[in-house]
């Protein structure tokens, strides 16, 4: 062992085995599709694998800078749903023009390993205040341990919607 290399024990170890073990199902959901397949809506949803992905990387990287900083100071007090806020949002749930799954799944590998470099390091009991949202009172304080634990709820949701979506287009399961 290098000394740059740590041993991880207890709560740190059990986060990052249980992160691990969503992101292998969620990217496993993706093996040998193509751009096309990865884009298909093939549920009434408008859910696709490629697109859960994506949604997976921006949630997990948006999570991981509350959990370093806490709420941005340029967070929006309240978000109007225009066209064009709307047809952002449903853009994290598909591939857009020049995207690619391979691209998609660089991006997320790139910020899985961010995230479990701050899951090493980051103090697990500091708490924030979450930023107002209509679902969300004021005065809620979520601790990185917690945030943690959200990303890795998060990854899982996602990695089962993206296991009905794949075996709807070919039949592939990620277990079973």
């Amino acid at each position: 062992m290098t000394t740059n290399e740590q041993v991880l024990t207890g709560e740190r170890a059990d986060i990052l085995d249980f992160l691990a073990k969503h992101r292998y199902f969620l990217r496993h959901t993706a093996e040998g599709l193509t751009d096309e397949q990865a884009n298909t809506r093939s549920t009434v949803s408008a859910l696709t694998v490629g697109g859960l992905i994506k949604h997976v990387t921006a949630v997990e990287r948006m999570w991981t800078s509350f959990a370093q900083t806490g709420p941005g100071q340029d967070a929006p007090e309240e978000t109007e749903f225009t066209p064009e806020a709307i047809a952002e949002w449903e853009n994290q749930f598909r591939l857009t023009d020049g995207e690619t799954l391979a691209g998609v799944l660089a991006e997320y590998e790139k910020v899985a390993a961010a995230t479990d470099d701050l899951v090493r390091t980051l103090d697990l009991d500091v708490a924030y205040e979450l930023p107002a949202a209509p679902w969300q009172p004021p005065g809620v304080f979520w601790t990185v341990r917690r945030v943690f634990l959200h990303i890795t709820a998060e990854t899982a949701q996602h990695a089962g919607h993206a296991d009905i979506i794949r075996e709807t287009i070919d039949g592939q399961k990620t277990m079973g």
